[in-house]
């Protein structure tokens, strides 16, 4: 299967941006189509989640996907600027590895792939054991969709035989360019550990800040619209409230209104109790499950109508179920004095579990949310807006995207939503603008400034130059647009006489080579106007 991958790859190299794009869209197309159909297979063999909702699921995975990278140009020159004598072009990574998790099946499988397609990469697909025929039947939707719209065979793969040495081979194959690890923890680690490229997603644990100024009821609506959508599956959705004490009244009559149920601390006690298993992991048979369906497995009674369970917690940790993920429609509900005390007990639910993933923030508040942006460890927080679907670009303008990195605090290689451009290395050529000599005596052209303004024999595209479509003046060098005078040296700018060379000023230097003494002379007097302009 990875030498079919390979081969396919080697085909796709050679295919313009165009005729890639006509692949993806033949296979959003035909994923879109038969969104409904995979919903309903895949919450019939998982039993997880609400195939309504997988329906938007997958057409996020499809059309929405397609329709965001439409236009982008992830292989052949993707940037390019004239001024600086620069060119940046998109080469494919290869064959790109995609662990699918169980609980975004089908949707999963169409994303990746269309993503992977878009920047020139072959895809080896492989699935979760729970989720594996409504996976291999996306898969092949998907196969005859591309191959109908020109793709080579091969260019879509998927292990049949799931286990977790089939997997784990896959991992560790020479020829993966990039893993793109979405699932447990224990896959993430070890595709981290394979000694191949991998783009991982850690655990989710993001709580929602109900600030004073909020629309409490909308706050609530958006809170609930997101931790019941497809049965609080995705990662991104929220986790737990935390309010201010001079609103708790207010939001918890709404949070009541709207259909959550606080359980009693006996409640609370035995639905932990299930949640938790002895190894201390999630217990996978809430996973997905409605909160009638939770309430009955652990044996309590809750009211008829109940969308939301919410425990009221003032502790965070490991041995506390609440304060972790929990893909279900439970909450733990915080109160604290203030919003710094709020800040703080987001900033510990996060350093609990899931930092570097996703939060939201309800307020009118600029100011507070300011502060949220600045402290909090996560990728992405999110104002006024569901967590599930505004963490999946679905209701903002984030990139549409069903892996969501979790940046160095996660534990991941990078904090994007992941897009084509993730999936490519980029080639850069420089044109020299400079010469050793201009070096050495102090007048060579400003950093980032071609000869006379322009790299001397670059050929960039007729039109205007990436500088010029981005707001800088054609014609101008980076040293004219950040305030250099228009043809003086850099060392002209940094005080050194027109006309005069750093050998001239410094008699130490002689002109031949620098010495070590001249260089540590020009290094100091460099540092020490740096400093005196900050």
């Amino acid at each position: 299967m990875i030498r079919q991958a390979k081969e396919a790859q080697v085909k796709l190299r050679e295919f313009p941006q165009k005729k890639l794009d006509d692949i993806c869209r033949a296979i959003a197309g035909a994923c879109a189509a038969q969104s409904e159909r995979l919903a309903k297979l895949a919450v019939e063999e998982t039993g997880f989640g609400v195939w309504q909702d997988k329906v938007l699921k997958n057409q996020l995975g499809s059309a929405i996907t397609w329709e965001s990278v439409r236009d982008m140009t992830a292989v052949g020159i993707i940037r390019e600027d004239r001024d600086k004598g620069l060119m940046e072009i998109g080469v494919p990574v290869g064959i790109v590895a995609a662990l699918i998790p169980s609980t975004n099946p089908t949707s999963t499988v169409m994303y990746k792939t269309i993503i992977s397609v878009k920047a020139g990469n072959s895809i080896v697909i492989s699935p979760h054991p729970n989720a594996k025929k409504c996976i291999l039947e996306t898969v092949e939707i998907i196969k005859r969709a591309a191959r109908e719209a020109g793709a080579p065979e091969g260019m879509v793969g998927c292990i049949r035989l799931t286990t977790m040495e089939a997997t784990n081979e896959l991992l560790k194959n020479r020829s993966i360019g990039v893993i793109l690890a979405t699932g447990g923890e224990a896959m993430v680690r070890a595709a981290y550990s394979s000694g191949n490229p991998a783009i991982g997603v850690g655990p989710g644990n993001g709580p929602a800040f109900i600030e004073r100024t909020a629309d409490i009821p909308l706050a609530v609506k958006r809170i609930f619209d997101s931790k019941t959508f497809d049965n609080g599956t995705i990662c991104a959705s929220e986790q737990s409230v935390v309010t201010e004490r001079c609103i708790e009244e207010a939001v918890v009559q709404e949070l009541e209104r709207q259909g959550g149920y606080f359980m009693t601390p006996e409640q609370s006690e035995q639905v932990g109790g299930f949640m938790l298993r002895a190894n201390g992991t999630m217990n996978p048979r809430i996973v997905g499950k409605s909160a009638q369906a939770i309430a009955d497995m652990a044996g309590i009674r809750i009211p008829a109508g109940t969308r939301v369970l919410l425990s009221r917690q003032t502790e965070v940790g490991k041995k506390n179920p609440y304060s972790r993920e929990k893909l279900c429609p439970i909450l733990a509900f915080y109160v604290e004095p203030g919003w710094e005390q709020a800040c703080d007990r987001c900033i510990a639910i996060l350093q609990n579990e899931g930092a570097g993933h996703t939060m939201t923030i309800h307020s009118k508040n600029q100011e507070v949310i300011r502060e949220f942006a600045l402290k909090k460890p996560v990728s992405r927080l999110l104002v006024n807006t569901p967590g599930a679907l505004g963490g999946v670009g679905a209701t903002t303008n984030l990139a549409p995207a069903l892996t969501l990195g979790c940046g160095s605090v996660g534990g991941s290689s990078t904090s994007d939503n992941i897009t084509p451009m993730n999936l490519i290395n980029i080639r850069r050529v420089a044109w020299g603008v400079r010469e050793l000599e201009e070096l050495r005596d102090g007048n060579a052209p400003a950093a980032g400034a071609g000869p006379n303004g322009r790299a001397a024999g670059y050929g960039g595209a007729s039109g205007g130059s990436w500088a010029d479509q981005h707001g800088s003046a054609s014609g101008a060098s980076w040293a004219d647009r950040h305030g250099g005078a228009s043809g003086g040296s850099w060392a002209d700018r940094h005080g050194g006489a027109s006309g005069v060379s750093r050998a001239d000023q410094n008699s130490s230097v002689s002109t031949g080579e620098l010495t070590r003494e001249a260089v540590e002379q020009i290094t100091k007097q460099v540092i020490a106007r740096l400093m005196a302009t900050k």
